[in-house]
């Protein structure tokens, strides 16, 4: 038996319950939907065929991973622009259930089992697991994994791990861990869907670079071939270990899956529109509202389709950097809220398409609204002195203008504002009492923000305020981003129905200065960090979303941010050479797992 011990603690590990019972899944609140028998996901098509190339601009970047380029494909630590999709190479403990808010069933793991109040989990590995190299995927290999991400991997990742204090594997199929913290099954859940790396390939290999090497992995694909900052091709691999288990049955139907890249926006969708690649998530409003009229939609080989978004939007806006001083006074921050005139903006730039963002947990039962619970007040009440008084009352929401683009209401209490902040008007120019000039710098990797941007700065040029714009490449724009060098970024945070311990990386004080976290603006509050324990910690579903209410109520109240909008759908077009199953999974799109490509070769999944 070979017992492993992080270096921040050394604890002993206690034995399992008597009575403990394995489960072929984990839900946050002990309701999984999915029996220990059940055949596949019932948004799944179990007789979905196999063939045919997904070829897409991706939509989601994770860690380190860049829209606009990459030049490694490690995508599991801070150095680097990884290529999208290499989640697809690797396999996990669990995967998933994209119809329940926050439920795994076993993938590599066949169960799981839960002692000492959650505080150990034990995962039982099926025999059948195998590298695409043929090797045995054993209990040593996802011990490995969970060691060196703590130690070594990008800092979201070891931030969420760091309260896994002892890993053992008593047999090769065997992995047990202790879980330290208030939140233990949520931490199990993390682990339990991080990649499991090969220990062998890596015995001569520094996790730690980044690298151009395709790694090894057990997944439902290789990576085959790519040219950096161009295209990544994902190849089925035809022998996977793990097609036929239920999680994966009617999952994983293209025979390929290709990234394109391309410099901005514009080059991506004349590229979709020339047939480049066939699968597009349209984000720009304007794109949607009156540039698809090409002849390939007019005569049908291309199709839109938009589906209902269920997930929590989450938070996107314009981050305001507090690490500087002059975005430290909140009266600052809420006089450039005052600036923005969503109004004008989504009437004249978006096409009325969006919906203003209110909240963090914007599109789910978890934003705040109107007068706090009893129940939200308790938890509150011991931040009392720390806290605005608003939070006790109506949550704050970001105003309503007339619509004209320059509202001068509004712009009046932003100038009242910045100057009770100390920023007052001087020969023309908004300046502090040492006559240093407030001035703004937006930075952007694509130059498609640029005319939203424009009429916000031309409103915060009217108040004497120095703005400006700066595009910068990709790798730049990484780069400047993990280390917090910026006035003010753009960003979307999407959250899952149910949060786990990845929330910390987006507001608590740790993850304020560390590198490459999502805390953007910098929040570092005792009464945030103590509320988000409080949502983590949450027994019942009713207690974590009145714990999220009241931290919302917080957050918005620290105004962080100058909030943007949301929509509640997915907009997507794809040339007519894709089907999909009946059934759209509640939380997700169910592209890329579950669609399949017309030209299927006839081999059906496994039944």
């Amino acid at each position: 038996m070979k017992m492993r011990i992080a270096a921040f603690a050394v604890l002993a590990l206690v034995a399992l319950d008597a009575h403990a019972e394995p489960s072929h899944g984990i839900a946050a609140f002990d309701q999984l939907k999915y029996p220990p028998d059940f055949s596949h996901f019932e948004y799944t098509n179990p007789d979905a065929p196999k063939g045919g190339t997904l070829s897409l601009v991706g939509s989601v970047a994770a860690y380190n991973a860049s829209f606009l380029t990459f030049d490694t494909l490690n995508g599991y630590i801070l150095k680097g622009n990884a290529a999208q999709g290499l989640h697809l190479v690797f396999d996990t403990l669990m995967t998933r259930a994209t119809d329940e808010e926050d439920s795994l069933y076993g993938l590599v793991a066949r169960s799981v089992e839960f002692s000492d109040g959650h505080a150990t989990a034990t995962f039982k590995l099926r025999e059948a697991a195998r590298f695409h190299d043929n090797t045995p995927l054993t209990s040593e290999d996802a011990a490995f994994s969970l060691e060196i991400l703590q130690q070594h991997g990008h800092p979201l990742i070891r931030q969420n791990l760091r309260n896994i204090s002892i890993i053992e594997t008593p047999d090769a199929h065997t992995l047990t861990l202790r879980l330290e913290g208030p939140n233990p099954k949520d931490l199990a859940t993390f682990a339990a869907t991080t990649p499991i790396f090969s220990k062998a390939f890596y015995e001569n290999r520094d996790f730690t670079e980044a690298t151009l090497e395709p790694p090894l992995g057990s997944g439902p694909y290789r990576i085959d071939d790519f040219a950096p900052g161009r295209y990544i091709t994902y190849k089925r691999v035809p022998e996977y270990w793990g097609a036929d288990i239920p999680v994966n049955r009617g999952r994983w139907n293209f025979d390929a899956v290709r990234y394109e890249y391309f410099r901005d926006r514009t080059a991506q969708f004349e590229a979709f529109k020339a047939g480049a690649y066939r699968f597009r998530e349209e984000f720009t409003s304007k794109v949607w509202a009156t540039e698809y009229n090409f002849p390939a939609i007019e005569d049908g080989r291309v199709v839109k389709l938009a589906l209902p978004n269920r997930l929590p939007s989450g938070a996107q806006g314009w981050f305001l950097n507090t690490r500087r001083e002059k975005f430290s006074d909140p009266r600052v921050r809420e006089a450039l809220i005052n600036a923005f005139d969503f109004e004008w903006s989504n009437r004249t730039l978006f096409y009325e398409i969006y919906i203003r963002t209110e909240s963090f947990f914007e599109n789910s039962p978890m934003k705040a609204e109107g007068l706090p619970s009893a129940d939200e007040i308790a938890l509150l009440e011991p931040w009392r002195e720390q806290l605005p008084e608003e939070v006790f009352g109506e949550p704050y929401r970001p105003p309503v203008s007339d619509g004209s683009g320059k509202d001068r209401k509004l712009l009046r209490t932003a100038a009242r504002l910045l100057d009770e902040a100390g920023w007052s008007i001087q020969d023309g120019e908004r300046k502090n009492s040492d006559g240093t000039r407030l001035s703004i710098e937006f930075l952007i990797d694509q130059p498609t923000f640029e005319r939203v941007l424009a009429p916000y700065i031309k409103n915060l040029e009217a108040l004497g305020i120095e703005a400006s714009i700066r595009l910068v490449d990709s790798a730049q724009y990484q780069e400047r981003r993990k280390s917090f060098d910026y006035d003010v970024v753009a960003q979307r945070f999407a959250f899952a129905p149910i949060p786990g311990v990845e929330i910390r990386d987006f507001w608590t004080s740790p993850s304020a200065n560390t590198p490459g976290s999502y805390n953007l603006s910098g929040i570092a509050d005792p009464a945030a960090d103590a509320l988000t324990e409080a949502v983590l910690s949450a027994q019942t579903r009713e207690e974590q979303i009145t714990a999220a209410r009241a931290l919302d109520r917080v957050l918005r109240a620290g105004r962080y941010w100058v909030p943007h909008w949301y929509k509640a759908e997915y907009t997507l077009a794809f040339w007519d050479e894709f089907e999909r199953p009946k059934i759209q999974p509640r939380y997700g799109r169910g592209v890329i797992d579950t669609w399949w490509h017309k030209s299927g070769n006839g081999e059906k999944s496994a039944q």
